[in-house]
């Protein structure tokens, strides 16, 4: 049990995809206007990124390895996130038809989103069980979203400053991730990195 407390901690803090790994960059930019879209996109993600850590786990096991196939590895798990993604896609247009459109492209995008691809290709790297690859995966995505949310607070707060006209835009977006970056390596001593 420790060790599965440990990998969450680690994923969601330590080891954060967009602002340690700094995978997932483009939804990060992205989606992070509005607090809504943020949230939005943090539970889609966190869908998408716990069944696909379950899924390519056994594609990997049952399949890859059993048929020594492991060097199809990425093809295989792309293919996993694709159809996850769609699945995705298909419910909140029906179910959520204002996030689906608040989305727009980067629900697609999630498919090329290497931080889902990254996920599934640690859990192999490091050999992690059923459970501790789905726990690694919700973490990392809960680790994302986190991050998107945050951001996303920071960036509704710089609307309302005054900001000089040669940082408007992307310099001060780029700025405020760094930023925000730099808070979450602070968290690397928890483990002693």
């Amino acid at each position: 049990m420790k060790e599965i407390i440990l990998i969450a901690i680690q994923a969601i803090l330590v080891e954060n995809f967009v602002l340690s790994k700094f995978l997932g960059i483009c939804p990060f930019l992205g989606v992070s206007k509005k607090s809504s879209t943020a949230l939005g996109m943090g539970g889609a993600v966190i869908f998408v990124m716990v069944l696909s850590s379950a899924a390519t786990w056994a594609v990997n096991e049952y399949l890859l390895k059993r048929f020594d196939l492991v060097y199809m590895q990425t093809i295989a798990f792309i293919l996993v996130i694709a159809a996850l993604v769609q699945f995705v896609e298909t419910v909140l247009k029906k179910l959520l038809p204002v996030l689906y459109k608040a989305l727009g492209i980067y629900l697609p995008l999630i498919t090329t989103n290497c931080a889902v691809l990254g996920s599934a290709l640690l859990n192999m790297e490091r050999e992690y069980t059923f459970l501790e690859a789905v726990v690694f995966g919700f973490s990392a995505a809960v680790g994302f979203s986190l991050a998107l949310i945050l951001f996303s607070g920071v960036r509704e707060r710089m609307e309302t400053n005054d900001i000089p006209v040669a940082f408007q835009g992307l310099p001060i977006t780029l700025i405020a991730a760094a930023l925000v970056s730099v808070a979450f390596i602070g968290f690397t001593g928890l483990f002693g990195i």
